[in-house]
């Protein structure tokens, strides 16, 4: 029994979403075709645990999983190439490693990163278009960040809880947030313990709305600290989300 932990990508436009429906198998989810792959490969089922719960249509570049393989006698080094055959085109596997048996990908994990993408003022190629979001002006990166200077530390998050939430506290550790800008693409980056379900794509969304009305820059931090749903903006589209790195070597936090 090896403890196998993958790291993959993944275009998520034609997924519901990291996490197997069991009560919905027909739905199309990356962890039911990693599952699927692997079964067709180790010829028997296995439980993949992931880093974190992408949401429809959100991507990844470097999600972290683990299982436990009761195959011993598959060199770790063969699974990238086997995987990557089974896959689909949109899932791709990058790194295969054995990791100590208690390892978990989910509770080892200290931080997730997120990368937000905008296309600014000209409207995005047609294959850039499933990975970013359109803003049709250029938003002031200096206004942007000064609504995040404050925004770290412990911080009820409950402003950006999606209805339906079942987090069993609204409380997260923020590490980072910040914006800068690659040629006319804008990019928010956020780097927490974890995320409530449409976290980062709420947060996203209120802080360019206030933005483009040009709210003073405390504007943000009244919001968070309200914890009132009503009071965040709109949600942004999950296309242009995607879960950039996650961390285990920093400081163990709750979840």
């Amino acid at each position: 029994m090896t403890n196998i932990a993958l790291t993959l990508s993944y275009d998520g436009t034609d997924f519901c979403g990291w996490q197997r429906q069991d009560k919905m198998p027909q739905l199309r989810t990356v962890q039911g075709k990693l599952e699927e792959a692997l079964e067709k490969m180790l010829r028997t089922h296995v439980d993949v645990q992931g880093s974190g719960r992408t949401d429809s249509g959100v991507h990844a570049k470097a999600q972290v999983c683990n299982f436990i393989s009761p195959v011993d006698s598959v060199p770790v080094q063969n699974y990238v190439k086997a995987l990557n055959g089974l896959l689909p085109k949109d899932i791709r596997v990058s790194r295969a490693e054995i990791m100590d048996r208690g390892f978990s990908s989910r509770f080892n994990a200290t931080s997730r990163i997120y990368h937000y993408f905008m296309q600014t003022i000209n409207p995005p190629l047609a294959h850039q278009s499933r990975y970013v979001w359109y803003l049709s002006h250029r938003p002031d990166v200096d206004l942007l960040n000064s609504y995040v200077k404050d925004f770290h530390g412990e911080t009820d998050c409950k402003t950006f809880a999606a209805a339906g939430d079942q987090s069993l506290s609204t409380c997260r550790y923020i590490d980072n947030a910040r914006f800068w800008y690659e040629d006319d693409v804008l990019v928010f980056e956020i780097e927490a313990n974890a995320f409530l379900w449409k976290m980062v794509r709420s947060i996203t969304g209120t802080l360019i709305g206030l933005e483009k009305s040009k709210s003073p820059s405390d504007s943000f931090m009244k919001i968070v600290k309200s914890c009132e749903r009503s009071n965040a903006g709109v949600t942004a589209p999950p296309d242009g989300l995607f879960l950039w790195d996650v961390k285990f070597n920093g400081i163990r936090r709750h979840l």
